[in-house]
């Protein structure tokens, strides 16, 4: 069952003029060491498109949590990480994995969806969030 959904589209030259204005701070504040590693390895034409696409999973992720920013949930308790497979997913930390603990119901695990996308200048994410049942 559905427990969360949440989507979001971001300018990515609004990003980029908040990167240009606030630098390393902003990003440090916002990101996760995973995820500036990811966009640092990208080369400088499509790395604020990578960082604008995890932006929107992290504010796509808060909506699905039906908190916003907000209630403990914070920018880098949600982490946008690969499966093995290169598959996109959210790793929840701190008071979004609370949040998440306190929306799934008993006897079952929550999975998350994130899809995100770039089509130059807009940056776009989803996330569904399921309840599975316990085996």
């Amino acid at each position: 069952m559905i427990i969360g959904i949440g989507s979001d589209v971001l300018d990515i030259r609004r990003l980029e003029r908040t990167i240009e204005k606030h630098g390393d701070r902003f990003i440090e504040r916002i990101f996760t060491p995973v995820e500036r590693a990811k966009a640092e390895r990208r080369t400088e034409r499509i790395r604020t498109a990578t960082y604008a696409k995890r932006f929107a999973a992290k504010e796509a992720a808060s909506k699905a949590l039906g908190t916003g920013f907000r209630a403990g949930v914070f920018w880098r308790d949600l982490g946008v990480v690969n499966l093995p497979s290169g598959q996109p997913t959210l790793r929840l930390t701190g008071g979004a994995a609370a949040r998440l603990a306190a929306i799934t119901p008993p006897g079952h695990r929550a999975e998350i969806a994130l899809t995100m996308t770039d089509e130059f200048p807009y940056a776009q994410a989803m996330v569904v969030i399921t309840a599975v049942p316990l085996p």
